[in-house]
């Protein structure tokens, strides 16, 4: 199976403990780009649509481009209502836009599994002057001490993935393809769980779906098991990041 592809083989649980980012980032986002109708946008990676709802609901004509078919199904489904709403299944490095033009290029902790040089270089291509690319992702949430060092421990116990996750993009080069006014802006959050809920998080990363037995039990029960002493309860704090930048 192709690697980035590797998600779609649990959408539903995907969908349910993927983080949906924060309001302020949309609200950002969303006055930074002037979304409207009449606006044109695309997504780059939409997964099941954890960045997708508030960009539908200011009426601009949406288009996704999504590798996986099984999400590009879900989503079908999801948004089937909506006459804003169009995905296509295809490869973005690959994918020939023609002439097609936009207001908005964004993606949500996708773009980081597109080589710099493509991804870059691509948005910049299809965007109009003036318009606005957008890039964000989060943390991942980190548990409040002690539980992250404990957490820490057994994943040094039993974290040997065949597949390592080793995606890297610098979010900060647009600059060298001809962006201009990068800006970079945090945002601060948190999520409530119990044992049962973080092991399900954990398990929707890509380098954790591949684990192999019995590193991917093992791991589990000893990340169950941390959680369950607590109480069962367990706080992640979440730090999530958007990049903006225009094309000229």
């Amino acid at each position: 199976m192709d690697f980035r592809k590797i998600f779609s083989t649990i959408p539903d649980k995907f969908d349910r403990y993927r983080p949906r980012y924060c309001d302020e980032l949309f609200v950002d986002l969303i006055e930074y780009a002037k979304l409207a109708p009449g606006k044109t946008v695309l997504e780059v990676g939409p997964g099941t649509g954890q960045a997708t709802d508030p960009i539908l609901k200011t009426g601009c004509s949406y288009l996704a481009i999504e590798l996986a078919e099984n999400f590009v199904e879900f989503m079908a489904k999801k948004y089937r209502n909506l006459d804003n709403f169009q995905i296509v299944n295809a490869d973005f490095e690959t994918y020939d836009f023609s002439d097609q033009q936009f207001d908005l290029v964004f993606s949500a902790a996708a773009f980081q599994w597109i080589p710099e040089e493509i991804g870059y270089s691509k948005a910049f291509k299809i965007l109009k002057s003036g318009g606005v690319f957008a890039m964000f992702s989060g943390n991942g949430g980190v548990p409040d001490e002690p539980l992250h060092t404990q957490c820490q421990e057994v994943y040094k116990k039993h974290f040997f993935p065949e597949t390592p996750y080793t995606c890297k993009l610098d979010h900060e080069a647009s600059d060298k393809y001809g962006f201009v006014d990068l800006e970079k802006r945090t945002y601060n959050s948190y999520r409530e769980m119990n044992a049962d809920e973080y092991v399900a998080l954990r398990g929707t990363h890509s380098d954790h779906l591949t684990l192999p037995e019995p590193h991917k039990t093992n791991l589990f029960e000893g990340l169950r098991q941390v959680v369950l002493d607590n109480g069962d309860y367990i706080k992640l704090n979440d730090v999530y990041t958007l990049y903006l930048a225009k094309k000229p």
